[in-house]
């Protein structure tokens, strides 16, 4: 009997860490102002990479950030998978980084590109301000920020 019970708890407690511990993308789905960045990490097919052990550091622009880009530059990067995998992962870099651990600087990105870092006045990525910082998930940190940033 007392197995048994140690058993169910052992469950219990595993169950009930693992439903605090969502990931990049099911946090991004919960916080709810990145449905286009859900919807375009779904397209670009990198759901189970960004589900996946990590750590990811992700500097990921808002709904209101991918509403400044043209509809039909949107458009055409959700048709093209290639090119919308390469704006995504300039947005991701390897390792979890949280906002008062960040250094001004270059930085490489999981896409290969670097993308530049600066602290003066809050954290800003490529000149794109960070407006939510520390957003953290089981597999990294999610840093929101309010302009797509493109790569060259």
């Amino acid at each position: 009997m007392m197995k048994k019970t140690l058993i169910a708890l052992a469950l219990t407690v595993g169950a009930t860490a693992s439903a605090f511990a969502a990931d990049i993308v099911d946090t991004a789905v919960k916080a709810g102002n990145f449905k286009t960045l859900v919807t375009a990490v779904q397209a670009a097919g990198l759901v189970d990479t960004l589900k996946g052990p990590g750590p990811f550091t992700v500097f990921a622009p808002t709904d209101e950030a991918f509403a400044k880009v043209p509809k039909a530059t949107l458009d055409a990067l959700l048709k093209d998978k290639a090119a919308l995998t390469k704006v995504l992962t300039y947005h991701v870099v390897p390792g979890k980084v949280m906002a008062k651990d960040v250094k001004a600087g270059n930085v490489k990105t999981v896409q290969g590109q670097d993308i530049t870092l600066a602290t003066m006045g809050g954290v800003t990525v490529n000149g794109a301000k960070v407006v939510k910082a520390d957003v953290a998930a089981s597999n990294g940190v999610i840093h929101a920020i309010d302009t797509v940033i493109m790569p060259k």
